[in-house]
């Protein structure tokens, strides 16, 4: 069973930056998109970036101008960078993959990885 990995996550002070990035346990043929969410305690998981197949992006609006996503398609690898990290920022961090064979999606998520931004 394929496995999402990711690592990056920590403990920074605001206005600092940390990377995340995730890279699945086996290959993942026709991946549509590839994303991060985040949970913070009490609050639903919450999309945070977005790449599609094409490389078209998408984030939250509270991320904007702060968080850029890219992706290795070839590695079917997943970065965040994030930058200017505010204490609100801090979650449990997911990865997510989407694959799609002929009509049906199949959703991969990784275990998560804990980002805490001290004011």
């Amino acid at each position: 069973q394929v496995q999402l990995v990711e690592s990056g996550g920590g403990l920074v002070q605001a206005g600092g930056s940390l990377r995340l990035s995730c890279a699945p346990s086996k290959s993942i043929f026709n991946i549509k998109a590839m994303g991060w969410y985040r949970q913070a305690p009490g609050k639903q998981r919450e999309l945070v970036a977005l790449i599609t197949s094409d490389g078209s992006t998408n984030y939250a609006d509270s991320v904007k101008g702060r968080f850029t996503i890219s992706r290795d398609s070839a590695k079917n690898t997943v970065l965040l960078e994030m930058n200017s990290l505010v204490p609100e920022d801090t979650a449990v961090y997911f990865c997510n993959a989407v694959q799609g064979i002929f009509s049906t999606e199949y959703a991969y998520w990784g275990q998560g990885t804990q980002v805490t931004v001290s004011s």
